[in-house]
């Protein structure tokens, strides 16, 4: 009867209405989307929620607040790669997007013997050492790396070059380092020289997914050998390629679950183009924070970039400490 309370058939609920006008309220809606969290994985959940469905246990309202695909799952259509669970909308990521990983050795499985390497930090500020001490237990060889260095004899990319286990590298600066110096002096290295500004811009086109780029830097010089040289408005440009690598190792000082990264100061430097740059990139962080930790606008590189994310300690060497004569006796 009108204005009396009446018991939804699909709820339990006694609500005021008419019946038709209470079971149209809480019958679940056929356009509502989007899913579970663990929905897509689990054919358990999924049998679970349909006959919760049926028994009329699941109203409306608790699905969205669950975002579940009702006319999918109930007619057994919301399954990983059919089209509706291809539409799916994810409220609750985080139970889906942890990348973190219990070591550097495990977030870098599978990576192989002549595989590229995008590594950021300048001398050994920001430098991934987490990552490199992992490489060098791992033993891959033949890698080529574009960092702006190679570390120092016995730290950092220097580690790698000791144990012969890089080809090539890419870099700006190449001092510091004698067992650099005497690799690429007997031909047992291969190094490409490249102008600091030059390899940071070609980083971070080839994350952006631009192929290349004009420069005017080299223009003249041996860095502008075999490549193709142009002229706009009266001055020379050099064409210089992007950098995609296979995998990136990155360093920051804070991050998230996400992925989201946050770097200190000037331990910025190359980290975040390397990490735009690498197929697969890796980051390993000082500390790591609940998601929403960090400001948005403290966000140096979002998680879409990074894969996998490691927490340690880090030595944080100085390459060369200088102080000044004590005046005042």
């Amino acid at each position: 009867m009108p204005g009396m309370p009446e018991t939804c058939k699909v709820s339990g609920q006694r609500v005021l209405g008419s019946p038709w006008q209470v079971n149209q309220r809480f019958r679940p809606s056929t356009s509502s989307v989007a899913l579970n969290s663990n929905i897509s994985g689990s054919s358990s959940r999924l049998a679970c929620v349909a006959k919760s469905i049926r028994r009329g246990t699941l109203d409306e309202n608790r699905c969205r607040q669950r975002r579940i695909c009702l006319k999918s799952i109930a007619a057994g259509e919301c399954k990983a790669g059919t089209h509706a669970a291809r539409q799916l909308n994810f409220r609750e990521p985080c139970r889906l997007m942890n990348k973190v990983r219990a070591s550097a050795a495990e977030a870098l499985q599978g990576i192989r013997d002549g595989a590229t390497i995008a590594a950021g930090g300048f001398g050994l500020c920001g430098i991934p050492e987490l990552c490199i001490r992992a490489l060098c237990d791992m033993g891959v060889s033949n890698l080529t790396v574009a960092s702006n260095n190679c570390g120092v004899d016995d730290f950092g990319l220097g580690k790698l070059l000791a144990n012969r286990q890089i080809r090539k590298m890419i870099s700006s600066y190449v001092g510091e380092n004698k067992e650099f110096e005497r690799q690429f002096l007997s031909g047992e290295l291969e190094v490409e020289l490249t102008p600091q500004g030059t390899l940071a811009e070609r980083l971070r086109a080839g994350g952006a997914g631009i192929p290349a780029f004009y420069t005017p830097t080299g223009v003249g010089t041996i860095v502008a050998d075999n490549k193709e040289v142009r002229e706009f408005d009266g001055r020379r440009y050099v064409l210089e390629r992007g950098i995609k690598t296979d995998w990136a190792i990155v360093k920051a000082w804070r991050g998230d679950r996400f992925g989201n990264l946050q770097y200190r100061l000037t331990a910025r430097n190359f980290n975040p183009l390397c990490a735009m740059a690498g197929r697969i990139t890796v980051a390993e962080v000082e500390e790591l924070v609940n998601v929403g930790g960090m400001a948005p606008d403290h966000i140096d590189t979002p998680g879409i970039y990074v894969h996998h994310v490691v927490v340690g300690k880090h030595e944080k060497r100085i390459e060369r400490r200088t102080t000044r004569p004590n005046v005042c006796g």
